[in-house]
């Protein structure tokens, strides 16, 4: 079971893409832009030549990577022999309800379609297929190619024999599963949000400055990154989405995304994607080096 298919280019799907390949997987990586292909590709060989520079891997393993990844713009070609498929689109269940019909549609019968949603109920993307045995939650830490933990998250239908499948996926891939229930946020982000919630509230209320708050946690709590650098990293349009998930799925006020994130990203502040957000970034700069620089 060595053919893997990624869908979606970005941030999250190329190094998806990056961790498979260098793992020895055959990988397509799939978007609809060749542009954004384009940029996957060239992210991916300046984080495996930084890993050559660090000793991490070897000259060979970096040539061995970019070989095993072919780009693609067609689901249906990228997925013919796909033993799973990772889908790593953007926060937005109408387009992920698309994309998994199609790919039950094209995968082959014993394909395993996961996806990397950060809060989406994986029991509501399995019911979009025929197969909702067969559909799981993966969901990949970024960087991916640094972060070890992948959480795993079991829908309503899935089966023991794809789970137990993807856990050994996961460990070939040298990371950590670890099982979550499908609910609102699984783990992982319904502790994080809220936390990235409450920081833009005490800015918002005026209790301290956007510098002040990362420093508290950063050394007073020991977080490699502040709460808001970290925002501005996933970016603030996937943070208000994930709290909409949150407070739509558990109507509990505590979850109500502060009115500021609402407001900037409706002023299209979204962070390092847009060169501004809590901090403001030079033009052109990539989010792989605003990684690097903030841990």
């Amino acid at each position: 079971m060595k053919n893997i298919a990624v869908i979606g280019a970005g941030t999250m799907g190329n190094g998806i893409a990056h961790s498979f390949a260098q793992n020895g997987f055959n990988v397509a990586i799939v978007d609809t832009k060749e542009e954004v292909l384009g940029n996957a590709l060239k992210t991916i060989q300046l984080n495996l030549e930084r890993q050559v520079k660090k000793g991490l891997i070897t000259a060979e393993i970096q040539s061995k990577t970019i070989e095993l990844i072919q780009p693609l713009t067609s689901i249906e070609k990228a997925v013919q022999k796909a033993d799973l498929v990772v889908e790593a689109v953007s926060e937005a269940p109408t387009l992920k309800q698309a994309i998994f019909q199609e790919l039950d549609k094209h995968c082959p019968e014993a394909c395993i379609l996961a996806t990397n949603t950060s809060s989406i109920s994986i029991t509501q993307i399995a019911s979009y297929t025929q197969r909702p045995d067969k559909v799981i939650g993966m969901h990949f830490m970024n960087p991916v190619p640094v972060m070890k933990l992948v959480e795993i998250i079991k829908g309503y239908s899935t089966s023991e024999e794809t789970y137990q499948l993807v856990y050994n996926y996961t460990k070939a891939l040298d990371k950590i599963p670890v099982v979550v229930n499908d609910y609102p946020g699984f783990i992982a982000n319904r502790i994080l949000m809220p936390m990235i919630n409450e920081a833009i509230i005490s800015v918002f209320e005026g209790v301290s400055g956007v510098d002040e708050i990362d420093s508290i946690m950063k050394l007073g709590m020991a977080h490699p990154m502040g709460p808001l650098q970290l925002a501005d990293f996933i970016g603030l349009d996937t943070c208000l989405s994930i709290m909409k998930v949150l407070y739509d799925g558990f109507k509990n006020s505590k979850y109500a995304p502060c009115p500021l994130l609402v407001n900037m990203v409706q002023a299209g502040k979204l962070g390092v994607k847009s060169g501004e957000g809590f901090y403001s970034y030079a033009k052109g700069l990539k989010e792989a080096e605003v990684s690097q620089r903030f841990r």
